[in-house]
């Protein structure tokens, strides 16, 4: 018996978990992939939420919480992860293949979803790293677009070939079946490198500081205002816990399923 079916045999749906097929995987660079699998028709979620994903373990199933990258209409589930050589679930999972088993959660969740925002006119997706994922899923969202009107990501990562995904945003999700117009409109994708030449570099928040975040083509206040802007954060703690007291500081409310505030970040992966 081959390790790929003897893998397979090891997986069994569960109340909590079903099994589900790998359709593709897309190696970025040497520490970042991306892959889809098969989705259940009975899953569903909303633009900017989590699940479990997962390979068996020893006596119960491995699983780590994953963004949703694709589109709610989307029949495939697509995600973005870095791969940790000596890390008890990614060293296997950047291993798939398609056709390879995975599980999925049945229940997914997360506060990174437009119903924990307060109307505004801009909303800033503030993303480092695989951060960026849940941000694909809702920029492809036609209901954000009827709530905001400037959709912004800006993504930070360390080298050129971290920047995943950065032709369907450069082309403003160019063929996009349902946002595709409003998008080139709306929508804005700001990229950015610290650790190589690149057309933007710089952390985050020195782009926050030199106004460059809100540079052509956005319009309206070269800063933050509580009063219009609604702010999305995922990736890095130092980053989050940073622009967190930031945006305190203006008088920024936090946001969460329950209590709509001005911005929300994703808890489950903050400490």
């Amino acid at each position: 018996m081959s390790d790929r079916i003897a893998e397979a045999a090891k997986l069994a749906p569960s109340a909590s978990l079903t099994v589900e097929e790998v359709r593709s995987v897309r190696h970025w660079n040497e520490h970042l992939f991306s892959f889809t699998i098969t989705r259940p028709p009975s899953f569903r979620f909303r633009s900017g939420e989590f699940v479990m994903i997962g390979l068996p373990g020893e006596g119960r199933p491995l699983l780590r919480a994953y963004s949703i990258a694709s589109p709610a209409y989307s029949d495939e589930l697509e995600f973005l992860s870095i791969k940790v050589p000596d890390g008890p679930l990614t060293s296997r999972l950047q291993k798939i293949q398609p056709g390879d088993p995975v599980y999925l959660g049945r229940k997914p969740t997360g506060t990174l979803v437009a119903d924990a925002l307060t109307p505004g006119r801009r909303l800033f997706m503030l993303s480092t790293g695989t951060g960026l994922a849940p941000f694909l899923s809702l920029a492809r969202d036609p209901d954000i677009y009827d709530r905001f009107n400037q959709i912004v990501i800006v993504h930070c990562v360390r080298q050129v070939s971290d920047l995943a995904f950065r032709e369907e945003l450069e082309s403003q999700l160019a063929g996009d079946p349902l946002v595709q117009d409003q998008a080139l409109l709306q929508f804005h994708y700001l990229p950015t490198v610290t650790r190589e030449p690149f057309r933007t570099t710089g952390r985050i928040d020195a782009l926050i500081a030199d106004g460059s975040l809100f540079g052509h083509p956005l319009t309206g206040p070269t800063q933050f205002d509580p009063a219009t802007d609604r702010v999305m954060m995922c990736g890095s703690m130092a980053m989050i816990r940073d622009l967190q007291a930031r945006f305190e500081e203006l008088g920024f409310q936090e946001g969460s399923n329950a209590a709509p505030g001005d911005f929300v970040i994703e808890r489950a992966f903050v400490g």
